[in-house]
């Protein structure tokens, strides 16, 4: 057996129903969605499907606009759609989502008595039927989060370990795929303003040939290369400044115009240091195959990599605080709730939890934030959260 094909049966340990061949074919849709967003109800419900699922899609949640948008979902009564946009604030996912990397995989029935008992469950799932839901966060730019998710009803169980190995298995591409959506206006790019278009985005963009030769460049990636500081062209290759990061950079192009590309089933990001702290984050797309090909034809490009600061994504509010001070999911929906301007009853109302669990978290905040005062603590967090840009893009 070849260590790519021992690679790949590791890989399956712990999914059931689900072949070698099923999960290549999932990760090559979702990969054929990130130039082409209209393949993505055919790949939300493909990977529901997997997990046995009765409903799924992407949630985008708009911070600046305090709204939440449901896209590419299925299996979903409007109803019950339209209270969970409205109560999402108080869902154990809101949370969850804030303290969690962007790829982290959680279900709500992960502690089933925990669930059972909240009031989101009692007033939000349980009068629609649904028993669980399982998601993780899969991009966060500017004001706007989005998450892909599905879920099931009380014909089926909670779902398992097999279940959230799967999930973590399709999440990087996922979360990757919509960057790339959401960095490249997919509307324009359809037109033939396409070189417009790509010259109009913050992150770089270089498209290589087969043998690694860059054929394009757009107007940031032409910046970056000038700046010299972690990224250059060496005879009209693309290559990192620094040793470790070149060596990397040239494997991965290599490998993503290799004949098995079409899998994706390897890391196909890289970080390129500058040796002053900062740096980028490449991440590589083959682009010979499916949807993609031909949009980027012109170019005569096998590969597309992105290169991105990592430190123009800003944070979400409470993000940077609860990392900080190593809040609980728990205490940061409190934390939340209090933000807003309600006193510790009305919290515990919103939440589902009680008045007596409200004090206990606020005493666990208090003493790991150093404070011993409400109005302390959040000037803190006020303080703390940073601006959000403005964005005209939409996913």
């Amino acid at each position: 057996m070849t260590n790519q094909a021992h690679e790949r049966e590791i890989d399956m340990v712990g999914l059931e129903g689900v072949t070698a061949q099923q999960l290549s074919d999932v990760i090559g849709a979702i990969y054929d969605c990130a130039l082409d967003p209209e393949r993505w109800p055919a790949t939300c419900r493909t990977i529901a499907d997997r997990c046995a699922s009765t409903g799924g899609g992407i949630c985008v949640h708009d911070l600046k606009q305090v709204q939440n948008d449901q896209l590419f979902v299925f299996g979903y009564q409007p109803e019950f759609l339209e209270k969970l946009g409205s109560r999402f604030a108080e869902s154990p996912m809101a949370a969850s989502d804030i303290i969690s990397n962007v790829g982290d995989v959680n279900s709500l029935a992960a502690v089933p008595q925990q669930l059972l008992e909240s009031r989101f469950y009692r007033e939000v799932m349980e009068p629609f039927g649904l028993t669980d839901m399982i998601w993780f966060p899969a991009l966060r730019t500017g004001g706007r989060m989005a998450s892909l998710h599905a879920s099931r009803n009380d014909k089926k169980p909670y779902y398992q370990l097999h279940d959230v190995h799967l999930f973590k298995l399709l999440s990087p591409h996922v979360c990757r795929a919509l960057a790339i959506s959401d960095a490249l206006d997919i509307r324009a790019l359809r037109s033939e303003l396409l070189e417009k278009t790509l010259d109009g985005l913050s992150a770089g963009v270089f498209l290589t040939a087969r043998d690694g030769h860059v054929v394009y460049m757009n107007a940031a990636a032409e910046r970056q290369v000038r700046a010299g500081h972690s990224i250059r062209l060496a005879h009209n290759r693309l290559s990192a400044v620094d040793p470790a990061a070149r060596a990397a950079l040239a494997e991965k192009i290599e490998a993503a115009t290799s004949a098995d590309a079409a899998s994706l089933s390897s890391e196909h990001s890289v970080a390129i240091p500058d040796g002053r702290g900062g740096g980028y984050v490449a991440t590589l797309l083959p682009i010979e195959n499916g949807e993609r090909s031909g949009i980027l034809a012109p170019f005569a490009a096998s590969v597309a990599v992105f290169m991105q600061d990592p430190v123009e994504v800003p944070l979400m509010p409470g993000e940077a605080f609860a990392r900080l001070h190593g809040l609980t999911g728990g205490e940061l929906r409190v934390l939340l709730a209090l933000s807003q301007g309600l006193d510790g009853m009305k919290s515990a109302g919103m939440l589902g939890i009680s008045e007596p669990t409200v004090r206990t978290h606020l005493q666990r905040i208090f003493s790991k934030t150093g404070t011993s005062r409400q109005s302390d603590l959040l000037n803190m967090l006020h303080r703390s959260t940073p601006p959000v840009r403005n964005e005209n893009r939409v996913l």
